[in-house]
């Protein structure tokens, strides 16, 4: 499923804007720039970022976040996140449909995501418990990958909002719900552990194949 979140890009585009401004300042007129030019390139640069922000929410700032030096490394934790749903969906039976990783791809895609693994839709949301089962693996798969690999999760909000609404709907009370979910977490952190070299290649193609701006 969708992948909402993978850190901070704001505090990134912050940081860039600020370093930008900063350089302009100190090595602009080294460099023969006039102030008024200086001026009108942090206003541009900064409205830019508002456009962006208003209009992209954001996604052509991770776009640039993405293609810029240490770019890949965030693009990575994205494909890991989402080869640990292809790998379970696949254990599960459960046909994917399309799997992106990165915001350009989403945004080709029309999704306003930085990641995303797509399966079929549900023939009804009151499943038997086995499906529910099923589900509450496929779907915290990236989390328990994110986990497996760095130690923790950024991503999966999404999924377990999903998931949540899933539940919320099987008419099941709210223990069982949290118990088969806490179930499915250790199973499938379990299965990733012990396929971690599959785990690792299946992100490694993922990662190759994921679009960047200038290639």
């Amino acid at each position: 499923m969708a992948e909402g979140g993978q850190g901070s890009t704001g505090a990134l585009r912050a940081g860039i804007a600020v370093a930008g401004i900063t350089a302009l300042g100190a090595f602009g007129p080294v460099l023969g720039l006039s102030a008024a030019w200086i001026v009108v390139a942090v206003g541009g640069a900064l409205v830019t970022l508002s456009v962006d922000a208003a209009t992209w929410e954001g996604m052509g700032g991770h776009i640039l976040a993405e293609a810029l030096p240490g770019g890949e490394e965030r693009l990575h934790r994205i494909a890991v996140h989402e080869a640990g749903h292809v790998l379970i969906a696949e254990a599960e039976q459960l046909p994917v449909q399309q799997v992106l990783v990165g915001t350009l791809a989403c945004v080709r895609a029309g999704l306003r995501s930085s990641g995303a693994t797509e399966f079929a839709v549900p023939d009804s949301v009151r499943m038997p418990l086995e499906d529910l089962r099923r589900w509450s693996r496929v779907l915290q798969a990236g989390i328990a990958a994110e986990t497996v690999v760095f130690g923790k999760a950024r991503g999966g909000a999404d999924d377990r909002a999903l998931l949540g609404r899933l539940w919320g709907l099987s008419g099941h009370d709210v223990a069982t719900a949290q118990r088969e979910q806490r179930r499915a977490r250790r199973e499938i952190e379990q299965q990733l552990r012990q396929q971690r070299e599959v785990l690792d290649q299946q992100a490694v193609v993922l990662l190759e194949a994921a679009p960047r701006l200038g290639r």
